[in-house]
């Protein structure tokens, strides 16, 4: 299960709606080993495309460096879909290196009749894709 504040679920939102209609990307860290996000890190699509995103390999080098001198990890990371709905592509699944981490989609595409964005959190280890639920709360 993934809890996560208010606050950071509508960073998030934001930037998706921001990046629109590119996918966007970015990551949120948290102390080490307490899965618990907190420093939003929105970071720039590389693939500047509204159906691929990709991290910029200079970008996300400073900002593993940056993590590791915070005793920090990445507890999300998240992108947008901007025509279907929120749920990991193959190529998401492919590039899901970090098992630990809470894969978050938000989808701007008002894909099931519930609004204009969708929210959804995965965890993704070897391929395999489990849904989890998500607590929003006000402050932990």
């Amino acid at each position: 299960m993934l809890t996560i504040t208010q606050a950071l679920v509508d960073q998030i939102v934001a930037h998706a709606r921001k990046d629109h209609p590119d996918e966007a990307c970015g990551v949120v860290a948290g102390p080490a080993g307490s899965d618990r996000p907190e420093r939003f890190i929105p970071m720039l699509n590389a693939a500047m495309s509204p159906t691929f995103y990709e991290f910029d390999s200079g970008d996300l080098l400073k900002l593993y460096r940056e993590m590791d001198d915070r005793d920090e990890e990445p507890v999300v990371i998240y992108h947008s879909h901007t025509a279907t709905e929120a749920y990991p592509s193959r190529t998401d699944v492919s590039y899901a290196n970090e098992p630990g981490a809470h894969y978050v989609l938000v989808s701007t595409a008002d894909t099931d009749g519930l609004g204009d964005f969708q929210f959804r959190s995965y965890r993704i280890v070897e391929g395999e894709i489990t849904e989890e639920e998500v607590t929003v709360v006000e402050a932990y």
